[in-house]
């Protein structure tokens, strides 16, 4: 039996591929593999596997993806590599392609097939994440914070969340998963892009920043552009006709690596 395990910031989506064919799936929280001990992700790993009502001892192949696992490393019948192999792998298969990430977090790469061959680094929510929830709500709260929000929007907000000058700063520079709740704002920013003309210029700005810091760093003429992520496939069409607007042509947008990475680890 194989596992499959995908770790992002706001989940953790878990496949286990049975000898008999059949697919078993596990969704969790989002955890940060990268900085667990490695007795600590085997029982993890372990837990999954009995929610998911495998015996753990019949599991041959275990795949770990995670932000952050910037070398692809094998320790016994584990696999760890990146959430940007895994999008290579999940869309591209065998073939090149040029791949982006854009969840909570964002990210790119050039694939050749095999390997991961160029990367323009994200630097994560501070420095970068440009395209993604996270950079969403992080420009969205800094204007509300500053006032450039209108006045409708604002009091919309403040009538939904608690977003007082303090709540905000405590979250962001202090909480647990800065990212998460930055991205958390980005589902009552998406409900509003067509009834709101500041929030649509907003979140347009948010997917042309991402084109322009890294997507046309790439060869992208040369090479078909695939997108994986939830927050990208809930706007598809709104960044497909951004990326039209600067030359580029998408080719495939998935909310989530899974499928294609099953299909990549059947076949293997």
């Amino acid at each position: 039996m194989k596992l499959i395990v995908d770790s992002g910031a706001t989940k953790t989506d878990w496949c286990a591929i049975r000898q008999d064919g059949t697919i078993g799936h596990l969704r969790t929280e989002g955890v940060n593999l990268t900085t667990m001990p490695s007795q600590s992700i085997d029982n993890y790993t372990q837990r999954a596997i009995a929610a998911l009502n495998t015996n753990y001892e019949l599991v041959s192949e275990v795949h770990i993806y995670a932000a952050g696992l910037l070398e692809p490393r094998t320790s016994g019948n584990v696999e760890y590599a990146s959430d940007l192999l895994a999008a290579a792998r999940a869309l591209c298969g065998h073939q090149s392609g040029i791949v982006a990430i854009m969840g909570t977090g964002s990210n790119s790469c050039l694939y050749d097939g095999q390997n991961v061959v160029k990367n323009v680094r994200s630097g994560g929510f501070i420095l970068g994440d440009e395209g993604s929830a996270a950079c969403l709500g992080k420009m969205f709260i800094s204007d509300f914070l500053k006032g450039l929000v209108p006045k409708e929007v604002a009091e919309e907000l403040e009538a939904s969340f608690k977003v007082d000058y303090n709540t905000v700063v405590r979250n962001v520079y202090k909480g647990e998963a800065p990212s998460r709740y930055l991205g958390f704002f980005a589902p009552w920013l998406i409900e509003r892009y067509s009834s709101c003309e500041y929030i649509h210029d907003l979140i347009k700005l948010n997917f042309k920043l991402f084109i322009d810091r890294a997507l046309s760093r790439y060869d992208c003429k040369d090479y078909p552009v695939g997108l994986v992520g939830g927050f990208v496939y809930s706007l598809k069409d709104v960044f497909s006709e951004v990326a039209s607007s600067c030359g580029i042509r998408i080719s495939r947008i998935e909310e989530s690596p899974m499928k294609g990475l099953i299909e990549y680890h059947s076949n293997d």
